[in-house]
């Protein structure tokens, strides 16, 4: 079981393991905000709620400019793995202007795409093929991005990463 941490400004930080978040309520360096209730921790002083949700009980300040880094896997990831060119299922990645005409690894220049597409599209630009691409690629967005651990949420989550989306 994972833990969603909050600041005391109620922004996400980080994933912890439900043991890391118990040692922090029980040294009062947090507070339990959800708890999973039908699955208790036991100890020797009793039983206590797992946490599912904490927030701590001193500010943390968030960084403003956290960029998310460009990776493969991301791309696709943020393209729920479909080619931005045909919209089948997508494996590889596309640089849109191509790395030999300048092209940069970057959010803006880089699609998910099916093997297919990439081989004939080549070193050329979309506007060369007669292509258009199904949507407009820009840097991912949301605590799913910037907080590490939260792509695969639990529902106690959601109302504090919409919080912060």
């Amino acid at each position: 079981m994972r833990t969603l941490v909050l600041n005391a400004g109620y922004e996400p930080l980080a994933v912890v393991s439900f043991k890391r978040a118990l040692v922090l309520v029980m040294n009062e360096k947090a507070t339990v905000i959800e708890r999973i209730e039908e699955n208790p921790v036991w100890g020797i002083g009793g039983s206590r709620d797992r946490p599912a949700v904490i927030v701590l009980t001193r500010y943390v300040r968030v960084p403003g400019a956290r960029r998310v880094p460009v990776t493969r896997r991301g791309v696709l990831r943020r393209d729920g793995h479909r080619c931005g060119y045909c919209g089948k299922a997508a494996t590889t990645i596309d640089h849109v202007l191509p790395r030999s005409r300048g092209g940069v690894d970057s959010w803006e220049n880089l699609v998910a795409c099916c093997l297919r597409c990439n081989n004939l599209k080549g070193d050329r630009t979309p506007q060369e093929m007669g292509w258009e691409l199904r949507w407009l690629p820009q840097p991912p967005r949301g605590a799913q991005w910037t907080v590490r651990g939260t792509e695969r949420s639990e529902p106690a989550w959601e109302p504090y990463l919409s919080l912060a989306a």
